[in-house]
């Protein structure tokens, strides 16, 4: 059983057992968090795709950690007029645990 949910403007593909880094939630570690917004639910090789979301269709997950993400570098340079900067970014994420796809 597989589904495709939306979350934190990107799309996962995702299936119970696994664990997926996303967008940072406001859940603490430990608790569960849910996901409505299923696009394509795949269950005994039977697809059901949403048009736009599946009805009844829910991702629930547990929460395993926060973190941030590797450093990116941004260095902005403007020939002859002395002007350079220089700044990093860290993305913050969500470890999550899928723990079950429910549908109707």
């Amino acid at each position: 059983m597989l589904a495709v949910i939306k979350t934190g403007g990107k799309q996962y593909l995702v299936k119970p057992g696994q664990q997926i880094k996303i967008e940072k939630l406001e859940e603490k570690a430990g608790s569960e968090a849910h996901f409505s917004d299923v696009l394509l639910v795949e269950k005994n090789k039977k697809l059901e795709i949403g048009n736009p979301l599946v009805s009844g269709a829910k991702v629930t997950s547990r929460v395993i950690s926060h973190g941030k993400g590797e450093k990116v570098i941004i260095f902005k340079y403007k020939a002859k007029k002395r002007y350079k900067v220089k700044k990093g970014h860290r993305q913050p994420y969500t470890l999550v645990e899928i723990t079950g796809i429910e549908t109707k």
